[in-house]
């Protein structure tokens, strides 16, 4: 049991740096990232099958009823999935694997009892977060006004997490991650 990976699960709220932070943990040789399946559109700049994996509504529910999904949620009126072939494959390999999951993925994957590490991305205020929603140019006002509305709720999650980073100096926040995963840094460009 002991050469098995662990689950690295890492969420917060949106615009909060949680992405920027996986993609950086992956670039250690023992670590894995599980692509996301979800049924919302795809941004600028993201590749399906890389960023995300993107399928329908109809199909997501499909794989649903078919037992497909370690975790699954609904953000955003969007479905979100984590698939458990390609977690248990990297997980067996000895692989650690991070996760990008809500809450609600969180509080499931905690259901298997497999070997895992929490983290929730914090950021260092509320108007920060606007800015950074602003910033990104992907959604209207009245989209970042309703992302805010789940931000409180998400927040108060953070507690149940192993541990909390918050990013107001992203390198020292992953600086941080990497020492409670117990990697060494590879370097700062990673």
């Amino acid at each position: 049991m002991s050469n098995k990976g662990r689950l690295i699960v890492v969420s917060g709220p949106t615009a909060s740096g949680k992405s920027t932070l996986w993609k950086r943990l992956v670039a250690h040789p023992k670590v894995d990232f599980s692509i996301s399946v979800t049924t919302r559109g795809i941004r600028k700049g993201e590749v399906d099958g890389e960023d995300y994996i993107f399928i329908s509504k109809e199909e997501f529910e499909h794989r649903i009823a078919s037992e497909e999904f370690l975790e699954y949620a609904t953000v955003h009126t969007n479905y979100y999935g984590t698939l458990r072939s390609s977690t248990e494959a990297s997980l067996n390999a000895g692989h650690d694997i991070v996760l990008e999951v809500d809450v609600q993925g969180a509080l499931q994957l905690a259901e298997y009892k497999l070997p895992m590490v929490s983290l929730f991305v914090v950021p260092p205020s509320r108007e920060i977060l606007i800015e950074r929603l602003r910033h990104r140019g992907t959604e209207t006002e009245e989209q970042i006004a309703t992302r805010l509305k789940a931000v409180d709720a998400e927040l108060a999650f953070a507690k149940d997490y192993d541990y909390q980073l918050v990013n107001d100096d992203f390198e020292k926040m992953l600086t941080e991650a990497i020492s409670i995963l117990g990697y060494a840094k590879e370097s700062s460009n990673g």
